[in-house]
């Protein structure tokens, strides 16, 4: 046994003087710098590499900061690379620098964990092998023999789900395919869950077959321009597929929106092979008719035709879609009016542009916005105008009305925000009035019988009452709320409010006032 066990030892020993022969070394910290900047930007994330010894670890680290020297920061506290390993001040100068205590190795462990840290590859020999969960780590590079148990353990490290995580890779640089294979029999029989690995070649049939199924929604929409078009391409794109039927219970937004999910997924995991490289233009042209078909927010930023041309150009040339950067408004050539309700002159142009289910979806999106700002503390507004747009939308979606019908209505509908905006001045009360007024006005048989006059001293009565009376937790305190309840109910009775509908104007009255929330609580 002594001997086999110094045979392996020496073996080893040799193995260790190939793996760090310093040529060897530096063609993996190339080919690793290459790789890991491919692939962060087809997915952001972090990285880890095994290497077989101490001196590796450090050797690899050398070579690595030499080509990205802005990586390198002695500071544990800073830079991009760091190594973890065991060690003691005893130990020799080359390894010195990257021996920390425990507190230090805590402190690394937490950057490492946080995706918003700039720490994102960490060099290790052991450690961080087991028991140490990092989701945010989408690359294990492998440059040291491993096998079964502690190789399935390794590859753990990168299996963890993790937002916006397309799925873990494993680069192997020392050739652990066949101890790969073994290992997931041992994993598979011992029943372990989900497959651990998939290959880049298998990724890469999926994008094709992905990317072929998005081409055929397109059928009929030439998009041959689209890494010269610009915005007019997209929206173009973006128009067909709004205009495609529904299948399988799936809009033609859904299904292409799914689809570019599953592309985005699998060309992550094989962004790396040249073949994936040849489409990734086309792919991320897929990924920005995705953002705008998607994305609920829109950003307020005024360009130019040829600014916005040039910015979709140039985010489809590097293959880094970001919904910061395309939206709607973008697609159609359009700056987002600044002003707090749509314009008559802006819903013009909105009317008028050629590319008439975009037209839709756009509007659609800005009432749906308008309706949250300018209503979104409005329990009865918010409700009757999310409730009118709604069946605007899906009586659209169901065809049984024509896009120029629909935009008309929507169109009227901007019109209606406004008038509804600006009824406090009419009123003559304040915001937080009309709210009441409102909550105390959805029944027409209690607005026949009192007069108006009457409906906006209840309106002015309640605000002030309630206002003085609301704290921070009163809708978790049932005694809070049953003393609230009977003081509105003795201003509803003051004013002789029909006693039959009280019961429901309490509820809404009381809805409203926990809407306003903090804001009044504990004033």
């Amino acid at each position: 046994m002594l001997v086999s066990g110094l045979n392996l030892k020496s073996r080893w020993a040799a193995l260790e003087k190939i793996v760090g022969a310093e040529p060897r070394v530096a063609s993996v910290a190339a080919d690793l710098v290459a790789h890991f900047e491919e692939r962060s930007t087809a997915q952001s994330g972090k990285a880890m590499v095994v290497a077989m010894s101490r001196d590796i670890c450090v050797h690899l680290y050398n070579e690595i900061i030499k080509l990205r020297p802005d990586w390198h920061d002695p500071d544990p506290e800073k830079g991009a690379i760091k190594i973890v390993m065991t060690g003691s001040a005893s130990d020799k100068a080359l390894l010195r620098p990257h021996i920390y205590d425990g507190k230090v190795k805590k402190r690394l462990e937490k950057r490492f964990k946080d995706p918003a840290d700039p720490l994102r590859l960490v060099i290790v020999r052991d450690m961080w092998l087991t028991g140490f969960d990092a989701p945010c780590v989408h690359t294990l590079y492998v440059d040291k023999p491993m096998k079964g148990h502690n190789l399935m353990q390794a590859i753990a490290r990168v299996n963890r789900v993790f937002k916006g995580k397309q799925g873990g890779l494993v680069v192997d640089y020392i050739g652990i395919g066949n101890e790969l294979k073994a290992a997931m029999k041992e994993y598979t029989a011992s029943k372990g869950r989900g497959t651990p690995t998939v290959d880049a070649r298998e990724a890469y049939s999926v994008l094709m077959e992905k990317l072929d199924v998005l081409q055929s929604m397109l059928h009929g929409c030439d998009y041959s321009d689209f890494l010269t078009g610009g915005h007019q391409t997209l929206a173009r794109a973006a128009n067909h597929i709004l205009g495609l039927r529904e299948e399988g219970g799936k809009d033609g937004k859904r299904r292409f929106a799914d689809t570019t999910l599953a592309l985005t997924q699998a060309f992550s995991l094989c962004c790396t092979l040249d073949e994936a490289k040849a489409v990734r233009e086309e792919v991320a042209f897929m990924q920005a008719v995705k953002v705008i078909l998607t994305k609920r927010d829109i950003t307020a930023k005024k360009r130019s035709d040829e600014q916005r041309d040039e910015a979709i150009r140039q985010i489809i040339s590097n293959a880094v879609v970001s919904d910061q950067v395309v939206d709607i408004f973008d697609a159609v050539g359009l700056d987002k009016p600044n002003i707090g309700l749509l314009d008559d002159e802006f819903l013009a142009q909105v009317k008028n542009l050629p590319e008439k289910n975009l037209a839709v979806e756009l509007l659609e999106r800005l009432l749906e916005g308008e309706i949250k700002s300018r209503f979104g503390s409005n329990v009865v507004q918010e409700k009757k105008f999310s409730d009118l747009l709604g069946n605007v939308i899906k009586r659209y979606q169901n065809r049984s009305i024509e896009t120029a019908q629909v935009m008309e209505e929507l169109v009227e509908m901007a019109k209606k925000f406004r008038e509804a905006a600006s009824r406090g001045e009419l009123l003559g009360l304040t915001e937080d009035e009309v709210r009441f007024y409102d909550a105390l006005a959805t029944n027409e048989s209690a607005v026949r019988e009192l007069t108006d006059e009457t409906l906006k001293k209840i309106a002015h009565e309640l605000t002030e009452n309630l206002r003085q009376n609301l704290t921070v937790d009163w809708s978790e305190r049932e005694s809070v709320r049953a003393k609230l309840r009977l003081m509105v109910k003795r201003v509803l009775r003051k004013y002789k409010y029909p006693p039959d509908l009280q019961e429901e104007a309490v509820d809404l009255v009381l809805r409203q006032a926990q809407v306003f929330g903090e804001s009044w609580g504990g004033g």
